[in-house]
């Protein structure tokens, strides 16, 4: 089940949806204190409406994910809301230490960061911009693991799969 995205969006705020490898992209933006910023970016199915960026920071974002299509290596630098608790954060920041290509099990997370597994699969899942911080190089110690709050086979795990195969972690 994908992510619905806000049918009113607030003033300032665009939603766009764009294709990717796995299916689609959405990309919210909006401004946050006058800045344009990230605020959520979706996995969705390939069969969802394409709706085109509306502003510069939507098409940079476009771009930068096109990049990382052709270059698993790619670097994202785009300006993101700031999000989350402490704890997920912290989370999100050891994430995008991790290189492509190479993985970490929600475990091994959890030491590095004295915390534990299951909160550090919670903070994961609730991560807003799965693209840019890249939640899916945290694997099960028995597995793939789940993937944005799906622990069954489904449109997420089919994600995961895709961009662990992409980066060449798998």
């Amino acid at each position: 089940m994908a992510r619905s995205f806000p049918l009113k969006l607030a003033e300032g705020a665009s939603y766009c949806v764009v294709e990717a490898p796995f299916g689609c992209l959405g990309i919210l933006t909006e401004l946050v204190e006058g800045s344009l910023m990230i605020s959520r970016i979706d996995y969705l199915p390939a069969n969802t409406a394409l709706i085109s960026p509306q502003n510069q920071l939507a098409k940079e974002v476009v771009r930068q994910c096109k990049a990382y299509f052709k270059t698993p290596h790619w670097q994202f630098d785009l300006p993101t809301k700031p999000a989350g608790t402490v704890h997920q954060r912290k989370v999100w920041a050891n994430i995008q230490e991790m290189p492509a290509g190479k993985t970490k099990t929600y475990g091994e997370l959890a030491k590095e960061i004295k915390s534990g597994a299951r909160a550090v699969g919670t903070a994961c899942g609730a991560n807003p911009y799965p693209i840019i911080t890249p939640c899916h190089r945290v694997v099960s110690a028995q597995g793939i693991g789940g993937f944005m709050k799906e622990n069954s086979p489904g449109l997420y795990r089919q994600i995961k799969l895709w961009l662990l195969k992409h980066e060449g972690a798998l």
